[in-house]
């Protein structure tokens, strides 16, 4: 019998010699913390999600993460800070991840970060743009993704360019939307003083904008700029379509919160989105790394169409976490936080390394790429639009088309 034991456990150890390494040993686990149910933008957190997936199935692909699998735990967050809270404590205390990722709604990261430097646990922001969560200075917290001085720097100078006069912005009630039409406004006030700017804020899980939109009937301005999400920001699309105000022959559409390459957006808009002008983090005619092509094309097999920001920046996330564990040697968090300091990172969206600059670009990756690009007609793909400037290039005027 004891020799039967013996020849028993012999196989089985052969039988785990021949499985690889990865799949023989404990997984690596990275914390994905995205908004899966209502109020908070399921769109957003269905892209993050898709993103993370991809990458983390061809890491798995190619041997997992220090020879074990990678294994990425989700929690939903509604969208609602209190939710990311809770969702972040689960993570670290009892799934016990090494690292948190995912966070694409600025108020909930707010919230998650505080829980992140308590435990001194790394966290990797994917989309949250309000510039206070940087200027926390928090060393768990790293940058990758796009933030809210970028996109308005980016806004004034396509406004100014523009020449238009009278702007008047949508923002919901958070702290990205205020904090980025703040900021725009006080940039256009220091660099166009002439230009006559102001915001409105309004709910983000608000059903009828017309009291706001109504007004702007009698006295149309030059330029409407959104700073919503889905799917508030599709009901003031299409309650300003609606009422005639913009797009129009008068009334440019401005959206600053890079909407219009979401999977739904069309469906959800129709005529209400041709002529928009949009700020963008990714159009097909912008150079990419060859994993960013990989990504890229891995889920337009799968899904069936055009990738967007959200698909790269998810994927770029989690890669980008799997480097600094690759390169620390160890999943140990303060291992991983100095890796992340101190590494020149390359991966779906390009080369950079993070500031260590005091404020708003603290741990950011500074030089983000952005395009601007025009929707010419109903249902046009993201490939087809108009580019009308890319980074460090003028904005074309002359490609503009107006109803």
């Amino acid at each position: 019998m004891r020799q039967l034991r013996f020849t028993m456990a012999a196989a089985a150890t052969a039988l785990l010699s021949m499985v690889n390494p990865a799949q023989a040993q404990d997984p690596v686990l990275i914390g994905v913390s995205i908004a899966q149910s209502p109020p908070g933008s399921v769109v957003q957190g269905t892209q993050v999600k898709d993103g993370a997936e991809i990458i983390a199935k061809m890491i798995n692909e190619n041997g997992g993460v220090l020879g074990r699998p990678l294994k990425i735990i989700y929690e939903d967050n509604q969208g609602i800070p209190e939710k990311g809270r809770a969702a972040a404590e689960k993570l670290i205390s009892r799934d016990k991840v090494v690292a948190i990722t995912g966070g694409h709604q600025s108020s909930v990261c707010l919230a998650e970060i505080e829980v992140a430097h308590r435990y001194k646990v790394p966290y990797v922001n994917t989309n949250c743009w309000s510039d206070d969560i940087r200027k926390k200075g928090y060393p768990e917290v790293f940058n990758p993704g796009n933030y809210n001085t970028r996109v308005s720097t980016a806004m004034a100078e396509t406004i100014i360019a523009m020449k238009v006069k009278n702007v008047v912005a949508f923002a919901e009630n958070t702290d990205y939307g205020i904090g980025q039409a703040k900021i725009l406004g006080e940039l256009l006030k220091e660099q166009a003083p002439d230009i006559n700017y102001k915001y409105n804020a309004l709910d983000r899980a608000g059903k009828d904008f017309t009291p706001a939109v109504l007004p702007l009937r009698a006295n149309p301005p030059d330029m409407v700029v959104n700073v919503m999400l889905p799917p508030a920001a599709y009901i003031l699309m299409n309650q300003l379509y609606e009422q005639g105000v913009a797009p129009s022959a008068k009334t440019w559409f401005y959206d600053g919160a890079g909407i219009a390459d979401y999977p739904d957006f069309w469906q959800n808009v129709k005529e209400a989105g041709q002529y928009m002008l949009a700020f963008g983090l990714y159009h097909p005619e912008m150079p990419m790394p060859e994993i960013g092509q990989q990504v890229a094309q891995t889920y337009q097999k799968e899904f069936g169409h055009e990738p967007n920001r959200l698909i790269f920046q998810g994927a770029d996330s989690v890669l980008q976490i799997v480097r600094a564990i690759e390169q620390a040697k160890s999943t140990d968090s303060e291992a991983i936080i100095q890796a992340l300091k101190d590494m020149e990172y390359e991966g779906i969206r390009g080369k950079f390394k993070l500031s260590q600059e005091p404020g708003y670009t603290y741990q950011q990756w500074v030089d983000i790429p952005y395009v601007t690009y025009q929707l010419t007609e109903v249902n046009q793909p993201l490939s087809k639009t108009v580019l009308i400037q890319a980074t460090g290039q003028p904005l074309h005027a002359d490609k503009l088309v107006k109803p």
